[in-house]
């Protein structure tokens, strides 16, 4: 039997919600909670510089969470020496370095590890020395991948979100350059994992791709969770994840 692929439930945007009218409903860690009960590996939140949704008060909350769970955090976080040095005091499973510019809605693309490699080696160094793993958020590119593996990084996580939002052709020429960059990557000895902008549908697809360990998706199963509840929508990606690699 294929190894179980892992779900890392991204809980980001129930702070959105929650930042929307101040106050502490709803609030991230009992839906971390609940994401874990319904069949969530690990929970993944995304510490922004402007503090946007979740808070340095989460990340604590959540860190003692997961801890007291046996579950990983994956803390994601741009390369600045803030967040480097909340990073070292929390001690998160994981640390995925993102790109992150003020003025994006989302996300928009992966880090450009190749043009930062002295400051992406020497983060991933402070990390790794502090047995935290390195995680990049990548672009599914050849040179991206061979530079990540160069740095140091333990991990990449490929964005998913081009190929999410392609239609017909060129849904099929993303999903093969996701293939081909997996394949490269788990070549140089990095773990795979792949995430951004995921449904069911395009989970499934993704999964068909071996050498993926792990998908991190917050935004559509909280987005779930307003029609069928967040333990549901959770509970069904792992079936549907379980059913393409179980």
């Amino acid at each position: 039997m294929t190894e179980r692929v892992r779900l890392g439930v991204n809980i980001d945007h129930v702070a959105t919600v929650r930042n929307a009218r101040g106050g502490s409903h709803p609030d991230p860690v009992r839906a971390a909670r609940m994401a874990l009960a319904a069949g969530g590996d690990g929970i993944t939140a995304h510490l922004r510089e402007d503090r946007r949704h979740i808070t340095d008060s989460d990340i604590a909350a959540l860190s003692q969470l997961c801890a007291e769970a046996g579950r990983p955090l994956n803390l994601e976080m741009a390369l600045t020496e803030e967040m480097l040095a909340i990073a070292l005091r929390h001690r998160p499973h994981a640390a995925c370095l993102v790109p992150e510019r003020r003025e994006e809605v989302t996300t928009e693309g992966g880090l450009n590890v190749a043009a930062q490699a002295g400051d992406m080696t020497r983060a991933a160094r402070a990390l790794s020395a502090a047995g935290i793993r390195v995680s990049l958020f990548i672009d599914p590119v050849a040179e991206q991948v061979e530079a990540s593996a160069a740095v140091g990084a333990q991990v990449v996580e490929l964005h998913t979100g081009r190929f999410c939002h392609a239609v017909g052709a060129e849904h099929d020429i993303e999903l093969k350059r996701l293939a081909e960059a997996a394949r490269l990557a788990h070549g140089l000895g990095l773990e795979v994992h792949a995430g951004h902008g995921l449904d069911y549908e395009t989970a499934a697809e993704v999964l068909a791709i071996p050498e993926i360990r792990e998908l991190n998706i917050g935004h559509f199963l909280i987005g779930e969770a307003v029609f069928i509840g967040l333990d549901a929508a959770v509970a069904r990606m792992r079936a549907v994840m379980d059913g393409v690699s179980g």
